[in-house]
């Protein structure tokens, strides 16, 4: 077995990682517009996250979280490829997991496929949904949200972890 030595001069430092984490908009898609999508396209850009993943929701997801219908699973994520494929950014991801249906937990898919850290982008509403699981407490302490606008009215869980979620666009104290 040859092993190949490489030199590097003295005092090299490798160059320091630009860009690190992924942001992960989490949502059924169903109401979400080509300029929403954008938003979240400009917010993983100017954070400089490595990837974006669009991750929809199966329509019995959906129902389950909302009690609303929702169109097939597959016309949602056939729109999401059409947009990434117009956009032309390679750091654009469409997840596809959710259309399996296997007893999984999303979020720990999520953790394991995708370079950490991992910011969910959520809508307020979705985030309100988000917070009212029993499991919140324990993955809001291995991720992070993000929001486009702050929540008209704030789940108390929500409330309780203010320090773990940002609203895009507003400065923090």
């Amino acid at each position: 077995m040859k092993r190949d030595i490489q030199h590097v001069p003295y005092g090299y430092e490798p160059p320091v990682e630009q860009r690190k984490g992924t942001l992960v908009f989490y949502d059924s898609f169903e109401h979400i517009t080509d300029q929403e999508l954008e938003v979240a396209a400009k917010t993983a850009a100017d954070r400089r996250f490595t990837k974006l993943v669009l991750y929809p929701l199966h329509e019995e997801t959906v129902r389950r979280m909302t009690k609303e219908p929702v169109s097939a699973y597959y016309k949602r994520e056939d729109r999401l490829h059409e947009w990434k494929r117009e956009q032309g950014r390679s750091f654009i991801t469409v997840e596809s997991l959710e259309g399996k249906r296997k007893k999984y937990t999303p979020l720990r898919h999520l953790l394991e496929i995708y370079s950490s850290p991992i910011f969910l982008y959520l809508t307020p509403e979705v985030a309100n949904q988000f917070a009212s699981y029993s499991s919140f407490e324990e993955w809001i302490v291995k991720i992070r949200l993000l929001l486009p606008a702050a929540p008209s009215s704030l789940h108390p869980r929500l409330l309780k972890f203010r320090h773990r979620w940002d609203v895009i666009g507003e400065e923090r104290d």
